[in-house]
């Protein structure tokens, strides 16, 4: 291999690595410009400047409305939109939260991310946006935008939140068993997720889990619960005080039916006792479990 051709290579490579890393910077630039276009658009929107917001788009931009699906052509058209909203809402604010840029072409930027608008005395409106920018004469502007409201994910955390104590790991245990249980929240606070393990010896015996939620038909908080054997069951569970009561009926491994009134009282922040009455196992009436007490298992500082 000639040294002539050796250089030329190296040369190659030398001016591939410098083009790239000119035109990252550049994009780079590029991007911090259309975030500061964003804020440009939030800043002159909180101060109700729409001929301010209608220069950050290009002469014939199209904005696309989330909720008719109609669509305002032109820049002089969406400033008397802008100026119309203002009238009707002079106290709205807008917050704008840019997610990414994504460069189509060196002129040609797509722009994603989410708009809340916040009025008096009313709920947010949230959409998340897309919009194409244009870079003209060495500015970027948007050419076309689009939003889609946020979907309303519903929580019935409020409904559950005298359950809140009970997230964290808790312990039950004696000489030979151990009894472990770990409550957590599910997305968007709608359930609690109690997963349970018994230890005999060391060895697990029997797992489950139980999942604890908001009944709307009921209007109950309500649970149902799984476990390893086999067995099922489904509990309503009442708050007294400090003290909930939980009544349960289950399907035993080998099919029989049960019931059972679990009894938990919070003692403190790091422990509560639980006690169950009310046994029976088709028809049969069972002893009461007398009071015992389940300490939250301490974590490492």
């Amino acid at each position: 291999m000639s040294t002539s051709f050796v250089t030329r290579c190296v040369a190659i490579v030398a001016t591939l690595w410098l083009t790239t890393n000119v035109v990252l910077a550049r994009q780079s630039d590029d991007e911090k410009a259309i975030r500061l276009s964003a804020a440009k658009y939030a800043e002159a929107f909180n101060k109700q400047d729409a001929a301010a917001i209608a220069a950050l788009w290009t002469v014939e931009a199209i904005y696309t409305n989330p909720r008719t699906g109609d669509q305002t052509v032109g820049r002089k058209a969406i400033e008397a939109e802008l100026a119309a909203i203002f009238a009707d809402s002079k106290d709205s604010k807008l917050e704008v939260a840019v997610e990414s840029v994504q460069f189509v072409s060196p002129n040609v930027a797509i722009e994603q991310g989410t708009a809340r608008v916040v009025r008096p005395s009313e709920e947010p409106d949230e959409t998340t946006y897309s919009a194409v920018h244009i870079k003209s004469g060495g500015q970027w502007l948007i050419d076309r935008m689009t939003e889609q409201p946020v979907a309303v994910v519903l929580s019935n955390f409020d409904k559950l939140n005298g359950l809140e104590w009970m997230i964290g790991t808790w312990v039950d245990a004696d000489e030979r068993a151990v009894v472990e249980t770990t409550c957590t929240w599910t997305k968007n606070h709608n359930f609690i997720n109690r997963a349970f393990a018994v230890s005999i010896d060391g060895q697990i015996d029997m797992s489950g889990i139980q999942l604890i939620g908001w009944d709307p038909a009921k209007q109950r908080i309500r649970s149902w619960v799984f476990d390893s054997d086999g067995g099922f069951g489904e509990a309503f569970w009442t708050n007294k005080e400090n003290r909930w009561i939980v009544n349960s009926n289950a399907t035993l491994p080998d099919g029989r039916r049960s019931s059972s009134v679990n009894i938990m009282t919070i003692l403190g922040e790091n422990s509560f006792s639980w006690e169950a009455t009310g046994r029976a196992v088709d028809g049969e009436i069972l002893p009461n479990i007398d009071p015992v007490t389940i300490v939250r298992k301490k974590t490492a500082e």
